[in-house]
């Protein structure tokens, strides 16, 4: 196996995000980091800190110069970053000494790898949108569909009283609204350039704040009068936004897992997996890797925000911790989407199976509800006390509830003890959550 299976080619199949992939590879990142230099060439040029001419030959070179990230290997071994090899390499391609002496002018490494690296993270996060929407929408007409449909409600594994198939998948979807909103309140505050130099004070950045401003506009991201080499809020902001999403989708995917599970069987969700020993396993694949991702993220998300703690002015140790964990975190909050997009538009529930587990002949289902109807002539804790008796004696004899509580009070309305009578706002919920989805 590869060192991560996002890197494995025989993992691909299960573990892949080709659009995210793509942007997670070292070709990617020299080529956000030229864009970049690119950017704040051109930048200086126009504000005269540089000759124009200049700006405009680092412009186009950025463009069509091919710089092979394995040749710049040995010295980022050496310095810890790339930037020193690719300025160096830059300028022996391009063979324009007058001009490319003013490659990089006044800027520091990690202003041209954070820089970049939010370039790269302004695309995923467009992808990650659209994918949210796309699951939202789907889960929408899922959740209209099925608003009134009578299913169990289970807590801590065991069946506890009656809700509906659509107000379970409003609860895979409500939270997907609100990530949405999260996303365009973390964009500027994490997509802003970084340029303020060694230090963080820009000491040899002639009109910098100028020159950010521009960049910022070129390369259609925030400017910043704040240096954000050493306070990494933006970066750990997005690493958590990431392991709220996934945690939507793996909660969904366990959702699903357990729906499915023989002896509920509840829902179905088109092929699975096939055992290589038992011919008839169909395994829930799909809704397994949303649930693994999800704890992936969860953990790899502790990691970020322990990089929060940048010592001094730059801190070479805490950024290597991003290093190896962002690609991975955003590789496995893209495949979740992608899971949970395609699981969300092959989800088929079974009326007959949930009227099943709710007329199970056992009518506990109505426990709660038959207590709260005692209650209106006794007092609560003796109604309580009454109905668990009776459950008790459910379990004991195998007589239905409805029936003892029918014998010892026959005034007990017939229509208590029907699922229509005891979804309260199940269907409202459903709904709800439909007229929301339905702004995308």
């Amino acid at each position: 196996m590869a060192v991560t299976p996002f890197d494995s080619a025989m993992m691909r199949g299960l573990f892949g995000d080709d659009g995210i992939a793509r942007l997670f590879t070292d070709s990617a990142e020299v080529r956000a980091m030229l864009l970049v230099e690119g950017a704040l060439a051109q930048a200086q040029g126009e504000l005269g800190v540089i000759p124009m001419e200049s700006a405009a030959f680092i412009k186009r070179a950025v463009m069509e110069v091919q710089i092979d990230p394995a040749g710049l290997s040995t010295e980022t071994g050496v310095n810890a970053v790339v930037v020193p090899a690719l300025v160096k390499a830059f300028r022996a391609a391009t063979e324009a000494p007058e001009h490319t002496q003013y490659f990089h002018w006044g800027a520091t490494s990690q202003d041209i790898m954070d820089t970049a690296l939010v370039l790269r993270l302004k695309q995923v996060m467009t992808m990650f949108e659209e994918r949210l929407k796309t699951i939202i929408k789907v889960l929408g007409t899922l959740a209209e569909t099925h608003a009134d449909l009578p299913m169990a409600g289970r807590t801590y594994g065991q069946i506890a009283s009656p809700t509906t198939f659509g107000a379970t998948v409003a609860t895979w979807g409500m939270p997907l609204l609100d990530h949405l909103q999260r996303l365009t309140e973390l964009r500027p505050r994490l997509l802003r350039i970084s340029l303020f130099g060694a230090a963080g004070t820009a000491s040899q950045l002639e009109h910098a704040p100028d020159v950010r401003r521009k960049m910022a506009e070129a390369l259609g991201l925030t400017a910043t009068d704040t240096p954000w080499h050493s306070t990494r809020e933006g970066i750990a902001e997005y690493a958590g936004w990431l392991a709220l999403v996934t945690g939507s989708l793996g909660k969904m995917g366990e959702d699903l897992l357990l729906l499915t599970q023989s002896g509920i069987a509840e829902v179905s969700l088109g092929g699975g997996g096939s055992s290589s020993t038992m011919p008839q396993k169909s395994n829930p694949v799909l809704p397994s890797l949303p649930v693994a991702l999800a704890r992936q993220v969860t953990a790899l998300n502790a990691a970020l925000q322990g990089a929060q703690i940048h010592r001094q002015q730059r801190d070479g140790a805490a950024w290597f911790v991003e290093w190896m964990n962002l690609g991975q975190i955003t590789m496995a909050t893209g495949r979740a989407l992608t899971a949970a997009g395609e699981l969300s538009g092959n989800i088929t529930p079974d009326p007959d199976r949930m009227l099943a587990h709710i007329d199970d002949g056992s009518g506990l289902i109505y426990a709660e509800a038959l207590s709260f109807e005692l209650s209106k002539s006794h007092p609560r804790p003796h109604a309580q006390a009454e109905v668990k008796a009776l459950c008790q004696q459910v379990r004991t004899d195998a007589t239905p509830l409805p029936d003892l509580a029918r014998a010892k009070w026959p005034d007990i309305p017939a229509s208590l003890f029907t699922p229509q009578t005891q979804l309260g706002e199940a269907p409202a919920q459903a709904r709800a959550f439909v007229k929301a989805a339905k702004a995308y």
